[in-house]
């Protein structure tokens, strides 16, 4: 099961939490939808900004949107400029009021979509994908994951025949519902044809309940990540003893 499931999906409401929160009513579709819209105008509008998870709430006159980002300075602009011009933008777009948090990223290479957008950049200036990937690889390993997966597809190097090459380091146990897994999928857009990039990344395990609200900072993963690591180090003490 845990194969063939997008891994956040499969640990929503264990440790962690929806991206869009509101209740629908008898206008459900057109929410989802309006919020696709935003996800995907934000993305293209700020597509230096390092931009990772976009989570959107509503009230009946508001919609609050939190922008996770690695380069918050990108989409605040010159005093605050740049995060207006991109309200009254998104003003527009919904008809609604609307209300822009930043969220900045700390470790952006513990993040599965920033990884997987740089390596997608790096195919797209024709870079070669073994060597964008391994360095992507290092530097995650090095930024302190337990474990990362990178699978790309497509026609490789300009193939004519599309393949899929895996490359993984560390462990990332997709069964394990405590495991805290970031998932992601970025496409590349080169000359040959678009190349997927699906990255999963092991931030450790969780223990104990996680606070699921949606402005919960990067700050708490990190925390629970420390946790877990002590436990099964003290784990492995218990081992040798019994030895």
């Amino acid at each position: 099961m845990g194969q063939k499931t997008n891994p956040i999906g499969n640990r929503l409401g264990i440790i962690k939490g929806w991206q869009s929160n509101w209740f629908g009513g008898n206008n459900f579709g057109e929410k989802v939808v309006e919020d696709e819209r935003i996800r995907r105008y934000l993305r293209a509008r700020v597509s230096k900004g390092g931009v990772s998870k976009i989570i959107i709430e509503r009230t009946l006159k508001r919609i609050t949107v939190t922008i996770n980002t690695s380069r918050p300075g990108i989409i605040i602009g010159k005093g605050g400029s740049e995060v207006d011009r991109i309200k009254e933008e998104l003003k527009k777009l919904t008809g609604s009021d609307i209300q822009i948090n930043i969220v900045e990223i700390r470790k952006p290479e513990l993040d599965a979509y920033i990884v997987g957008e740089q390596i997608a950049k790096q195919i797209e200036s024709r870079m070669n994908y073994r060597r964008a990937i391994k360095m992507a690889i290092q530097a995650t390993i090095r930024g302190g994951a337990e474990g990362i997966k990178v699978r790309i597809s497509g026609r490789l190097n300009g193939a004519e025949m599309a393949r899929s090459e895996e490359f993984k380091q560390g462990r990332t146990p997709l069964h394990t519902f405590r495991a805290d897994i970031d998932y992601a999928l970025v496409e590349a857009l080169t000359v040959y044809g678009k190349i997927g990039i699906k990255t999963w990344i092991c931030n450790g395990e969780v223990l104990g309940k996680r606070d699921l609200s949606p402005n919960v900072g990067v700050d708490t993963k990190k925390d629970n990540r420390r946790g877990g690591g002590n436990r099964r180090q003290g784990g492995g003490n218990r081992r040798n003893n019994r030895n």
